[in-house]
């Protein structure tokens, strides 16, 4: 099967990414609506009787608000993949937008790391209100980072002697 092109392996990529995008809209969607409704509802509503008292409201309400948030990062990191391989699929992988979307991924995925930290400074705020596992700095992830703005740059310089090479006829 071919890496690139319509029919490809990029193509069924590109479809399964674009069921996760709409997955993670609902996601986002429904943790907003939770955190409004953790506002909105009262405290003593048969709903909230498996939680425990000390998390109803405004503190449920920011912490499903902060899912949303982190989720929310991985919906933009998701769309600017879906728009990468949406490239791959027409054959057309040194596109000099692919380097943009590849910079906003890295700064995503910096993002996704630091909100990580903040609830994990949060988590150990409130510590005698949850169940708090500490959690502690992941080399992995910043490696991910890493690669991904070494992967916009390998595009970059492609884009850049693509355009060159037609120039040359």
């Amino acid at each position: 099967m071919r890496a690139l092109g319509p029919g490809s392996v990029s193509s069924l990529l590109k479809t399964a990414l674009d069921v996760i995008y709409v997955v993670l809209w609902v996601t986002v969607g429904l943790f907003l609506l939770g955190a409004l409704l953790a506002l909105l509802l009262p405290a003593d509503l048969g709903v909230w009787r498996d939680l425990p008292a000390r998390v109803r409201g405004p503190i449920l309400a920011a912490g499903l608000l902060g899912f949303a948030v982190y989720m929310g990062v991985v919906l933009m990191i998701v769309e600017r993949v879906r728009r990468v391989f949406l490239t791959l699929t027409a054959g057309d992988p040194f596109d000099p937008e692919n380097v943009r979307r590849l910079r906003a991924i890295g700064f995503c995925l910096v993002a996704l790391e630091l909100i990580s930290y903040a609830i994990n400074f949060f988590g150990w705020m409130f510590r005698d209100l949850f169940r708090w596992e500490h959690s502690t700095f992941n080399p992995t992830a910043w490696f991910a980072v890493l690669v991904v703005f070494v992967l916009a740059e390998v595009f970059r310089e492609g884009a850049r002697l693509r355009a060159e090479a037609e120039l040359t006829i």
